[in-house]
């Protein structure tokens, strides 16, 4: 029995168990640790929206990959077995595929930039689209920038790279990225990312400060250099199937504590981001901060081979004159 079966029977375990009532309950699944300012941020949008609602609206929350990998688990809000979750960019590019732009290295200038981006237009469309892929894209959260962690040598350059197996989400323009640079990209689970470190099955990975710390993989990386290549955010979405069972007074709900969540989550990210580095710097990681142009000029061929695809490479051009 394959692993999405073996799922789909949990959640209708689940399911069956809850007492019938005039209550909707709103299942949430992801990959994080429930000390991730991401969980944190979504646990208060579902007291929020049972504030909202007086009760009628309840939100279950399943963390830590319970219900299955972020791929498996958008393929379960396709199919309307699941209500909502929380997905990277760089993975959801898979499913809805301008999303892309947005794991784009060296795209955005700095945070305010990108916040600017992901709050505006340019970020409303990138939401909107992905319903036609049964996806209703409601918010981006804060993932911080992206940079490498290696085992036995720091990367300062991105002929640190060479030869070295570095770990990519599913991916193509993460892998299109470390190729780029020099490095084999590799894409493996977040939930297998440790062992595979531990074993040697890849040298390094790329991630944000909070998730290198919270993941443990400090432990067997002892090098973080902050060369920041991309500004990936972490996006809410919802099953368009559950969403249209929602009214429209149910919709407003839901939408005032995800805004909600949205200011609280990112208030929460910038305070990890600077404990994260404190924390795996006091273990004995030594943490750089590498000249970024280097980085950034092995990757321009990456923005210029979209040049064909014109309605992305117009996209390009609007995020970088935001």
């Amino acid at each position: 029995m394959s692993r999405i079966i073996y799922i789909l029977l949990a959640i209708i375990l689940v399911s069956a168990c809850k007492n019938a009532s005039d209550t909707k309950t709103i299942r949430l699944a992801h990959g994080l640790d429930v000390s991730h300012p991401v969980h944190k941020a979504m646990f208060k949008m579902g007291e929020d929206v049972e504030t909202l609602s007086d009760g009628t609206l309840k939100m279950e929350i399943y963390p830590n990959q319970q219900l299955g990998t972020e791929r498996e688990v958008v393929e379960l809000l396709q199919i309307g077995s699941l209500d909502m979750t929380k997905v990277s960019g760089a993975t959801l590019e898979n499913f809805a595929p301008k999303i892309a732009v947005l794991g784009l290295p060296y795209l955005f200038r700095d945070r305010d930039h990108a916040f600017s981006v992901f709050d505006g237009p340019i970020g409303q469309e990138l939401l909107d689209d992905a319903q036609q892929y049964w996806l209703k894209g409601l918010c981006f959260y804060d993932a911080g920038s992206r940079s490498f962690y290696t085992k036995d040598k720091s990367v300062e350059h991105p002929n640190d790279l060479k030869g070295k197996k570095i770990r990519v989400m599913e991916s193509v323009t993460a892998m299109n990225m470390v190729s780029s640079m020099g490095g084999a990209p590799t894409p493996i689970s977040w939930g297998e990312l440790y062992t595979a470190l531990q074993q040697g099955v890849v040298d390094g990975a790329e991630n944000n400060p909070p998730s290198f710390y919270l993941s443990r993989h400090y432990e067997v990386c002892k090098y973080y250099s902050l060369n920041e290549h991309t500004f990936t955010p972490d996006i809410l979405i919802a099953s368009t199937h559950f969403w249209n069972t929602l009214s429209e007074e149910e919709q407003g709900w839901m939408k005032m504590a995800i805004e909600n969540s949205v200011s609280y989550q990112r208030k929460l990210w910038a305070e990890a981001e600077a404990e994260a580095l404190a924390a795996v710097e006091k273990a004995g990681v030594t943490v750089t901060r590498p000249s970024k142009e280097a980085f950034s000029k092995t990757t321009v061929n990456m923005l210029e081979e979209l040049r064909d695809n014109e309605e992305l490479y117009a996209l390009i051009q609007r995020i970088k004159a935001e």
